[in-house]
């Protein structure tokens, strides 16, 4: 099975290129996800967040405010380290998990794990193949202001607090330009499935 991260800048167009690999019969991982769940009431590392950041962040059923936290680690450094220190591994560990048991079961070739700081978190090394979704950084601000209801400010903190999309684009095998029309986003990424097919065929040999 052919191992692929699918990464890119926060708003520059990574989830409709997932949703375009799963209708080639990719199978679809979002990291994302697995944080989300992880951080469900009750969880250790839902226990490890609210000690550290006190119940305020917590909503009224117990839940963490994604909202309230945010605020807090797009704006700090050190908190956003602690956060991604805690999260980051245990994400890594599900994605291993799971790459084993699909493995076993043999029924995908081509594994796709949809992630913004796979690059950040010490992951790349994991992939066969790294695709990179990128943008115009204007439109990128746009996309990100209209998407989370925030101003321009907020959206530049968001940013900021990621590796740059010239970064990231060094760690790509493959990249995919989104600052054009649906049906470009649409042919470009048909091409880089046609490359990983023919990837996953020369790992199976």
């Amino acid at each position: 099975m052919l191992l692929v991260a699918l990464t890119g800048g926060i708003a520059c167009g990574k989830s409709i290129i997932a949703r375009l690999l799963f209708e080639k019969g990719c199978k679809i991982h979002s990291a994302d996800a697995d944080a989300r769940a992880l951080m469900s009431p009750g969880t250790n590392v839902w226990r490890a967040i609210t000690d550290h950041f006190g119940p305020g962040i917590l909503k009224a059923d117990g839940t963490i405010d994604r909202a309230k936290l945010g605020a807090i680690i797009f704006s700090n450094d050190k908190e956003r380290t602690f956060l991604n220190g805690l999260v980051h591994p245990r994400v890594f560990e599900r994605i291993k998990e799971m790459v084993d048991r699909l493995e076993k079961e043999g029924r995908h070739t081509i594994f796709v794990t949809e992630a913004a700081l796979v690059v950040e978190a010490g992951f790349a090394r994991f992939y066969d193949k790294i695709v990179v979704a990128h943008c115009d950084r204007d439109l990128q601000i746009r996309r990100l202001m209209e998407r989370d209801g925030i101003n321009r400010a907020e959206a530049l903190k968001k940013i900021g607090s990621q590796l740059g999309q010239e970064e990231k684009l060094k760690h790509a095998d493959y990249m995919i330009e989104t600052s054009g029309t649906l049906a470009e986003t649409i042919e470009q990424t048909e091409r880089v499935y046609a490359q990983l097919v023919q990837d996953s065929e020369l790992k199976c040999k």
